[in-house]
């Protein structure tokens, strides 16, 4: 080669690598897009971008930019890659991304050991259960923790499923962070049945989603490019041009190739495999190794598997990094381009190919990498051992989907390996179970029953099977399987599993009455065996049987202990605080539930499960605790950081609970919020909860006929005997008297009394405080309907709200101080009146107040009217007397301070004595401070 296309060529692939000159030709929508996108995290509201297109075509140029513009912001940066190996190799991107961060990024790291564990040199944490919800969490808290952060996951069309997950978690949880996740995949590569389709599908539904398709470049932007690469005659550029249609890494390889002046082949294979045979015979060698190693691999190990001397060795790399297809990466090296590796590793013979996998698989110590190249290298009693391993190390670090897929491989290899037993170390039922196991934990429960039911039913066998059945609503099949569990046990540990999961099952069945009989024989056995998991377990099952049955002391005692010590499984620990709390809370102990539920909320957190379903449930409880006690904006605060979007069930339902709040506040948000509920009506309980605040929220606005229809429709979803039904009832009621009808309110009242009087089980379970509170309430209702005040009715309904209660004894005031009034004891009246315009005010409860205050005018307790006249007779004028009188000030003061005669104060204040049917300026102070006449 001439010594200026030597100097040619080395420039072209230094601007190639890094960015010719610094310039992006042809991308400026597309990086003003993801920009808007960064920016926008800068300042508070994450958002994802997902960048598609060809191979090729400059999707990971274009990360690059946004990589240096946000370096430049003061982000902190990590950027992985998935690799060609799939699933072999879970959560690739985030371990690279980790391995190549800033120092102090891999300091915070490490003090989440789920994330530490993926750093080099690393132990994998023992099992404590929910281990990927725990690693997805952990990596939201350091997000949180190093702020501003972009993170890139190139190659997403090559990501494993764990990856994939934990794409979808970071897409809905990142909202109010400080972070940007950006993801590149190829379009090309997105076969019908590619698993990144419905993740893509999905995500893109998503408001905080932006999608960005990188097209090819234009001809005059592809020009523009080529020229930027170096010296080309207007010839050669046209050639360029036509032939790589756009594609910029096409029109890069056919620059070099002009600047050499080869001929040009067909197509981008040929070329660049053109590019690779003009290297030396070592040079080849070493690059057809590196090509069976995948995208990027280590100086050593590339030594040893090309076997050349090290000196040779050395030159082949040299000359291969020359001509710019590979590049020093790390303490290796990796291709330019992923279009390039797949060329070469293409271009492999069948036998050379296995060869070098083979040698890969000699020196590799990665269970995951060893089990790809033991396959590739037709080793199948090396691939069956490393699956086995590698299943196992994926288990441990959180990687459930990859666990099953390699214990599933593992499984199809059995039969062709001699004495796979040996290799493996365990028998084809123990491997199937786990794998299993790892497929319910991935969320594929039907998989997992599947594969218990082909196995022998042991006890172990059937009490995963009843466990899964009953997580897919199969109870017949989940009875039988318990009871096969209890009847096969042949260990204590065994048994006591069994009992707790068979007592669990039929809890909700109609042999309910059983519950107690097998939670007593599971908890003497588990004690028995010191199986704690199982312990806990059956304690909650019964705690939660008796809470039904009315025997409260005894559920608490059982929650308790359940919640006191740990089990060693975070589920469990979780699922006992959870309880623990809820019933507290059921039963009107609300100190009590408050500081349960923060001791889970604590423990969810430090261990990565704040989004975890008992860690999302714990602050859901913790919420209701506020909003029952009347600590609204500790409330809204906590609704906060469940976001606004609402894209799946789950985020629906976590919406729905701010509406308590935004609706007794009147907050502009509510209407907006039951906006983006709607879809979500098909789901039970976010429909009970935002379309029952949808109705206040239309009653409160007087609009009484709304209000009904959302009740109605809500209320024809569930059976007879739902809870839920005591509030609705209460709420349509209220309406009905409002509409002045009395059409469905007897049918209403019946619904009330059936579900408190037959309750959860159908069989008069018991119904804690607020039911019974609310219950009393549709009463009073019904009576309102009939144009009856029952004085009597609604101070039991204030009694019985009264544990704690505050906004809804609040409202039971108002109608309790209308009954009194009409009753004729307006004394009484007042005083139950001001307390709840107390309790209003604090709350910021406007519709509340404002429906208060009307009252108050209507019973003349000293509320201005809208022409500034006071029901007890008081001008504007006197009423501004009163209130310097209330202060102390003597009539010649009052004078001054109006800039009025002090004769015409003597006067207001003759009238304000009169009016108000008191003697003394003292006793006008305190009569306008118990009227409320002050402000």
């Amino acid at each position: 080669m001439s010594p200026k296309l030597w100097t040619n060529r080395l420039s072209v692939w230094h601007g190639i690598v890094h960015g010719v000159n610094g310039l992006l030709v042809g991308r400026s929508v597309e990086l003003a897009g993801l920009s808007r996108v960064l920016q926008s995290a800068a300042g508070g509201v994450a958002g994802v971008a997902l960048v598609g297109g060809d191979a090729g075509i400059g999707k990971s140029r274009l990360a690059a930019e946004l990589v240096a513009e946000a370096r430049e912001r003061g982000f902190n940066v990590l950027v992985g890659q998935c690799a060609e190996l799939g699933d072999a190799l879970p959560y690739l991107p985030l371990a690279d991304a980790l391995r190549s961060a800033e120092q102090a990024v891999r300091d915070a790291a490490a003090a989440h050991p789920m994330l530490g564990q993926l750093l080099p040199g690393s132990e994998s944490a023992p099992a404590a259960g929910l281990t990927q919800q725990r690693l997805f969490g952990s990596l939201l808290g350091l997000l949180a923790d190093v702020q501003p952060v972009l993170f890139v996951i190139e190659d997403l069309h090559w990501a494993d499923r764990s990856t994939r997950d934990l794409l979808v978690f970071l897409s809905r949880m990142v909202q109010s962070e400080r972070v940007c996740v950006v993801g590149t995949y190829r379009t090309d590569d997105l076969h019908r049945r590619h698993p990144l389709r419905p993740v893509l599908a999905e995500l893109k539904r998503l408001p905080a989603v932006m999608s960005v398709e990188l097209g090819p470049l234009a001809p005059e932007a592809l020009a523009d490019y080529v020229v930027t690469l170096g010296d080309v005659d207007p010839q050669s550029l046209g050639l360029i041009v036509s032939r790589a249609e756009g594609n910029p890494f096409y029109a890069e390889e056919l620059f070099a190739a002009v600047a050499e002046g080869e001929i040009l082949p067909d197509g981008l294979a040929s070329l660049l495999m053109s590019r690779v045979e003009v290297l030396s015979e070592a040079g080849q060698a070493v690059l057809r190794a590196a090509a069976v190693a995948g995208r990027r691999v280590e100086d050593e190990l590339l030594r040893e598997v090309s076997g050349l001397p090290l000196a040779e060795f050395e030159e082949a790399v040299r000359e291969i990094l020359s001509r710019g297809l590979l590049r020093v990466d790390g303490r290796g090296y990796a291709f330019r381009h992923a279009l390039l590796q797949e060329a070469v590793y293409t271009d492999l013979l069948p036998g050379e190919r296995t060869r070098l996998h083979a040698a890969f698989a000699r020196l590799l110590t990665s269970p995951a990498e060893l089990a790809h190249h033991h396959l590739a290298g037709h080793d199948l009693a090396g691939a069956l051992a490393a699956s086995v391993e590698a299943g196992r190390a994926a288990e441990r670090i959180g990687a459930p989907a990859e666990a099953h897929r390699h214990y599933d491989r593992a499984l199809g290899l059995w039969e062709r390996v001699a004495d796979p037993g040996s290799l493996t170390g365990e028998s084809y039922e123990k491997l199937a179970f786990r794998s299993a196991v790892m497929a319910a934990d991935s969320g594929d429960n039907h998989r997992a029953v599947a594969q218990l039911r082909a196995l022998p039913q042991t006890s172990e066998v059937s009490e995963r099977l009843a466990y899964y059945l009953a997580e897919v609503d199969d109870s017949a099949e989940e009875l039988a399987a318990a009871e096969r569990a209890v009847d096969s046990a042949t260990t204590t540990c065994e048994l006591a599993r069994a009992l707790a999961t068979y007592a669990r099952c039929l809890l909700w069945s109609s042999r309910h009455h059983e519950v107690e009989a097998y939670c007593t024989r599971a908890l003497e056995t588990a004690r028995a065996a010191g199986a704690r998991d199982a312990e806990a377990s059956a304690m909650l099952t019964l705690a939660i049987f008796l809470e039904v049955r009315g025997d409260m002391a005894r559920a608490h005692e059982l929650v308790h202990a359940a919640a006191e010590e740990s089990s060693g499984d975070l589920a469990i620990d979780l699922r006992a605080r959870y309880q623990h709390a809820r019933i507290h809370y059921e039963q009107g102990y609300l100190s009590a539930a408050a500081e349960t539920a923060d001791d889970g909320i604590k423990l969810a957190a430090g261990n990565g499960l704040k989004w975890s379903t008992y860690g999302t449930d714990l602050r859901f409880l913790r919420f209701l605790i506020h909003y029952a006690a009347g600590e609204w904006d500790q409330a809204e605060t906590v609704a906060a950081g469940f976001g606004a979007r609402v894209g799946t069930p789950h985020e629906a339902l976590l919406s729905s609970v701010a509406l308590f709040v935004e609706v007794g506040r009147d907050l502009p948000a509510v209407g907006n919020r039951l906006d983006l509920l709607r879809p979500f009506w098909d789901d039970e309980l976010t429909e009970y909860m935002s379309r029952g605040m949808a109705a206040e929220h239309a009653l409160w606005h007087g609009d009484p006929a709304t209000a009904l229809e959302h009740v109605r429709a809500a209320m024809a979803r569930p059976a007879e005997g739902e809870a839920v039904l005591v509030r609705l009832a209460a709420v349509a009621l209220w309406a009905l008297a409002e509409l002045g009808t009395t059409e469905g309110a007897d049918e209403l009242l019946q619904h009330a009394r059936f579900a408190v009087t037959v309750g959860p089980t159908g069989d008069g379970g018991h119904v804690g405080p607020e039911g019974r509170a609310w219950a009393l309430r549709a009463e009073a209702e019904w009576h309102r309907v009939h144009g009856r005040l029952d004085v009597e009715l609604w101070r039991r309904v204030v009694e019985a709200f009264d544990f704690g209660f505050v906004y809804e004894t609040a409202r039971a005031r108002w109608r309790l101080a209308e009954a009194l009034f009409a009753a004729g004891d307006r004394a009484a009246a007042l005083a139950e009146w001001e307390l709840a315009r107390e309790a209003a005010a604090r709350l910021r409860a406007a519709p509340l107040e404002k429906a208060l205050l009307q009252f108050g005018r209507r019973a003349r307790f000293g509320v201005p009217t809208d022409d500034g006249a006071l029901p007890s007779g008081l001008t504007a004028r006197e009423n501004e007397v009163l209130k310097l009188v209330a202060e102390g000030l003597t009539n010649r003061e009052i004078a001054e301070r109006l800039f009025i005669a002090q004769k015409t104060v003597s006067v207001h204040v003759s009238n304000i004595l009169g009016k108000l049917r008191v003697s003394t300026r003292t006793q006008a102070a305190a009569t306008a401070r118990r009227h409320g006449l002050l402000g």
